[in-house]
């Protein structure tokens, strides 16, 4: 189970399922003398959670929430044969949006005063809940939300900018038209993204802050990618016997 893990998620450990484990996130099964038997569920669902981390940096809480939405959707998944789109198992009430990320009412009122985070009705998207979640963590740097009333005027401009990149894509009205100018977008939006990530880096260097150490760089890049730190917060260690 780790080799099949490892060419995807090379820090991947006996001690870091432990941990997920012990959190509750995942619950191999166990042989009658006490050995774990990872299915292929149980490595689908390491995969979501490492991938969740690496690429999104959520916290565990989060994840957890989201595997209960993902677990939820399942049953309806099964019974149409497909993954509906815009399942309302996506979608969270105010109370789990709250309780996942940890903040008040108040701050989440805020995020949606200054236009960060919107609702569908009563209930809020995955978008949302990792919006109010990367909020958070800059709140612990002493960012507030309408320091972030920009970032929101930044994103509704490159979506206006994509949208006209792959309009005459659009006017073609066909479902290959339509796909690819869905692949077209998300490539633009990713080359945005990555343009904003070196002109920030550049900036920061500029003004003498400086770049991290070579061997801390991987954990920065992967950090940054997500809006938050390096790290995932969770023990690490060399590779053990997996039976242990």
């Amino acid at each position: 189970m780790l080799v099949e893990l490892r060419a995807e998620f090379p820090d991947i450990s006996v001690s870091k399922i432990r941990f997920l484990e012990s959190e509750g996130l995942i619950t191999p099964a166990r042989s009658p003398s006490g050995y774990r038997r990872f299915g292929p569920a149980d490595v689908d669902q390491l995969r979501f959670i490492l991938t969740a981390q690496r690429d999104q940096y959520l916290p565990l809480r989060v994840i957890r929430e989201r595997l209960h939405h993902r677990e939820a959707a399942q049953p309806a998944q099964s019974q149409a044969g497909h993954a509906p789109l815009a399942s309302r198992a996506e979608m969270i009430s105010r109370r789990d949006l709250l309780d996942a990320v940890g903040i008040d009412e108040q701050q989440l009122a805020e995020l949606e005063t200054h236009g960060l985070v919107r609702r569908v009705g009563r209930l809020y998207s995955q978008d949302a809940l990792d919006i109010a979640a990367t909020v958070a963590r800059l709140a612990g740097h002493g960012v507030q939300a309408r320091h972030l009333r920009t970032a929101r005027t930044a994103a509704d401009r490159d979506v206006s900018l994509i949208e006209q990149l792959v309009a005459p894509t659009l006017r073609q009205r066909s479902p290959q038209a339509k796909d690819a100018a869905g692949h077209a977008a998300r490539e633009i939006a990713t080359l945005l993204l990555r343009l904003h990530s070196v002109l920030v880096d550049a900036a920061l260097t500029e003004a003498g802050l400086g770049r991290p150490p070579d061997d801390d760089r991987r954990g920065y890049e992967s950090g940054r990618r997500a809006g938050g730190p390096a790290g995932d917060g969770m023990p690490r260690s060399g590779i053990e016997d997996e039976s242990a």
